[in-house]
């Protein structure tokens, strides 16, 4: 059963965002224009195939051991996926998550279809550079995701030993599990926080034109944007309310990430051997240039500041759990105000001295 079927899921509010998106027409227009994975023998797909599929399975006992998190759920099998299956998969997970449906007299109608078309396009873009991913919001107790391809492009351009790989990107993938299913109250906040974003509003359009002149102008004073790229744009249009909710989601979305990485690097070498050589060449990776067309999409989406931020995250949970422990570090799980704030994620002391007294 999927979310869609699930008879006992809430009822959504409609809001700007639902019916604005038609996600069938986006997993369609992702899945056309996606490129192809790399070039790879039928037998080397299956075996990958099969390795990351044992391989999350064998991630669980590492990272509840090192996390401290284990609600003793039974262990959903992993989704092993290719790009155009990934596609499909996000599409329908952020069909559940914005509520986005169509209501019976618009159909047949061209709602949402050319932002479909868009979002189709960025879908396919991203579906090239995803390794794995959680969805809290599909199936009933979520869906981990593995892009096999992806996986495999990677770790033959880093030269790591594909074994360790394949079981490192498994180790970050199910922290998050973990994480939603040891609080599952993640998954309402953000939906909640969503919802507040795509709140129809009265406010006049003036209003929000001016606040994006500003925008602009604080740009061309060099003022750092901490969101950047297109969401930076769009938070310099929104209300305080929803400006609050985008932040919120931003600042949880740093810890998710940064949490993982701590986690995947905490479970060390008797698990994974060759786990500083395969940190060390991810994260030069991550500092290569790309070409122009991939710079511009980068930075139009935000990806660049996106992966700033999870440098922050995991900065922040490495200085946490070095000063208190990991157990203590976990009372960050409880509840949204336990969550760091802006103003406390590059400044971990702060959260410290508020949540931990």
């Amino acid at each position: 059963m999927t979310g869609s079927e699930n008879p006992t899921a809430p009822a959504r509010t409609r809001t700007m965002l639902t019916g604005s998106v038609d996600w069938n027409m986006a997993a369609r227009t992702g899945a056309a224009l996606v490129p192809a994975g790399p070039r790879t023998s039928r037998y080397s797909a299956e075996r990958a195939v099969a390795e990351l599929a044992a391989a999350s399975v064998r991630a669980e006992g590492p990272v509840r051991e090192v996390s401290g998190l284990d609600d003793g759920s039974v262990v959903p099998d992993a989704l092993i996926v290719d790009r155009p299956g990934w596609i499909r998969a996000a599409a329908d997970s952020m069909s559940q998550l914005t509520g986005s449906g169509i209501e019976p007299g618009e159909k047949g109608k061209l709602v949402g279809k050319p932002a479909g078309m868009q979002a189709g396009a960025m879908l396919a873009f991203l579906s090239t550079a995803i390794l794995g991913q959680y969805d809290p919001f599909t199936g009933p107790d979520g869906t981990l995701l593995l892009v096999a391809p992806n996986i495999m492009a990677v770790e033959r351009a880093l030269g790591v030993q594909p074994s360790d790989f394949r079981l490192w990107v498994c180790l970050h993938e199910v922290t998050h599990r973990v994480q939603f299913s040891s609080a599952p109250w993640i998954a309402g906040y953000m939906r909640s926080n969503v919802d507040t974003l795509g709140a129809a509003g009265d406010e006049p359009l003036a209003d929000i034109l001016a606040r994006l002149a500003e925008a602009v102008k604080e740009r061309r004073r060099g003022v750092e944007d901490p969101a950047g790229g297109v969401i930076g744009l769009l938070r310099a249009t929104q209300s305080e309310p929803q400006r609050a909710a985008l932040d919120r989601l931003l600042m949880l979305g740093t810890l998710l990430e940064g949490h993982a990485d701590h986690v995947m690097d905490a479970v060390g070498p008797a698990v994974v051997p060759s786990v500083a050589r395969i940190r060390a060449a991810f994260d030069q990776r991550r500092k290569r240039p790309a070409n122009p067309i991939q710079r511009l999409l980068r930075a139009l989406l935000g990806m660049d500041a996106k992966v700033a931020q999870y440098v922050r995250g995991k900065a922040f949970v490495d200085e946490v759990v070095d000063t208190v422990g990991m157990a203590r570090f976990n009372t960050i799980w409880t509840e949204p105000e336990t969550l760091p704030r802006t103003d406390e994620i590059g400044d971990p002391q702060r959260w410290v001295t508020r949540v931990l007294g």
